[in-house]
């Protein structure tokens, strides 16, 4: 028997180290060739790491989240042969305590030589391991500061026995000490729906504690949409999530966003595009509002270039881009991604659709490549019924823009005189300050407005 033992493969473009965020087997778990061990990420681009050999799994060479290096080791195998590892059999997590011990020797011995006492080989080294995922549950147990607060008395259950009464008139305000009522205030009891078992109905700390005995066992015994709910979960922040909070973050702190919002009466857009996929059923890829706005905003670029740029501000260089490559901005289950839809001056909506619609999927079922999320100009971002009414866009860096779209509403219009029902969209988008000044922006999704308010001319040069 042998160990073969697995790097982490050169990716390429460059890529110094990427993201492990799944495991797919556990140390003592036969693999066999070609089956998938380990995802890695590296920006939003997922990979498979397969097995070139059968074998058994001896240890892993890093946890989830963790930053792995192009080159360091991966994963072990124990396999039949020789294996391609001739070196010292120990797992990388035992190679590492044996350099920790060497180096505590080193300093402790010459240390312990120093004042005359013991050597560092004299101590056993511990060492304690650390949970790759921290789920903290918090018990009744470790809750129960304040059991006297809720936890029944002997009092209460002496009150509990008793026969119950108010013992004030309709309307009278309940009689309690003030610890009493500062007691009740605290836990959030109102004095007026609890029984006084005192004389004039004067209500005590067991009182208090009998009130609350009761809440509890009639939630335990029968609505639990009222009952109290204990513990909490502590999960870390990895992969998709991680890039996506990094990314977010970069963004506000180094972007001045300015955001301008418009609305644009997309009345005649929408009845255009019912029917164009009428007329075209069955021959063309159906069309949502989106490739209508795509062709929308490659034609007011042209207007505006300044937009379909990226801005590169550790080296202050704003690069424009003659083509359009368009971010679509779209929600998977592992996150937010953006696909690209390239050189989008060059497609018709239909086009347009397709390739969305392509992207889309892709994203979906994490088999995205590269290339397709990345290197876009300018981005659309959109969330369809559930758009609202206004938002707040994040640039996407380094671009320089983004545009928003909200939801359809009908509202009346006062139009040539007459009050009308039309149907009226937002559109929210976000500059880079920086780069875009406020003029500029206002008149780029102005041109978009237009467009998108006389649809013909979307298909008119």
């Amino acid at each position: 028997m042998g160990i073969h033992v697995i790097k982490m493969p050169d990716l390429g473009e460059g890529i110094a180290e990427v993201e492990v965020v799944a495991w797919h087997v556990q140390p003592g778990d036969t693999v066999k060739e070609d089956q998938v061990l380990a995802d890695v990420m590296t920006d939003k681009a997922t990979v498979e790491i397969p097995s070139p050999v059968n074998g058994t799994v001896t240890s892993l060479g890093g946890k989830l989240g963790e930053a792995m290096a192009v080159g360091a080791e991966l994963i072990r195998l124990e396999v039949e042969g020789a294996g391609n590892f001739n070196g010292d059999a120990k797992t990388p997590a035992q190679a590492a305590r044996n350099q920790a011990v060497a180096a505590a020797e080193s300093a402790g011995n010459t240390a312990a030589r120093a004042n005359g006492g013991a050597t560092v080989d004299e101590f056993i080294p511990v060492t304690v391991a650390q949970p790759e995922t921290v789920v903290t549950s918090v018990t009744s147990a470790e809750t129960a500061a304040p059991a006297k607060a809720v936890q029944p008395s002997s009092g209460a259950q002496a009150y509990a026995a008793a026969p119950a009464h108010h013992g004030r008139a309709a309307g009278e305000k309940p009689l309690a000490a003030p610890a009493v009522r500062q007691r009740a205030w605290d836990m959030g009891i109102e004095l007026q729906y609890v029984t006084g078992s005192g004389p004039a109905g004067r209500i005590s700390h067991a009182d208090l504690d009998a009130f609350v005995s009761r809440g509890q066992q009639k939630a335990a015994e029968g609505d639990r949409r009222y009952a109290v709910l204990e513990g909490e979960q502590a999960m870390p922040v990895i992969g998709m999530r991680r890039k996506i909070a990094e990314k977010m973050a970069e963004a506000k702190r180094r972007i001045p966003h300015f955001t301008y919002v418009e609305e644009i009466d997309v009345t005649e857009l929408e009845a255009l595009r019912v029917q164009l996929n009428a007329r075209y059923a069955g021959q063309r890829p159906k069309l949502t509002l989106l490739p209508l706005i795509m062709r929308a905003v490659v034609l007011a670029i042209r207007k505006y270039p300044s937009v379909n740029a990226r801005f590169d501000d550790d080296a202050n260089i704003v690069t424009t881009y003659n083509p359009v490559h368009l971010g679509i901005a779209a929600q998977t289950d592992a996150g937010l991604m953006v696909p690209v839809v390239r050189n989008a001056e060059a497609r018709d909506p239909w086009s347009s659709a397709a390739e969305v619609a392509r992207l889309a999927e892709a994203a979906r079922s994490g088999k995205a490549l590269r290339e397709e999320l990345s290197g876009s100009t300018i981005t659309i971002t959109s969330l369809g019924a559930l758009g609202g009414i206004v938002t707040t866009p994040v640039i996407n860096r380094p671009e320089v823009a983004i545009v928003g779209v909200n939801r359809i509403i009908d509202k009346p219009v006062i139009l040539n005189g007459a009050m009308v029902a039309r149907k009226t969209m937002n559109l929210s988008s976000s500059f880079d300050h920086r780069v875009i000044d406020g003029m500029v922006a206002a008149e780029f999704i102005q041109t978009i407005r237009s467009y998108l308010e006389c649809p013909a001319t979307l298909f008119v040069e």
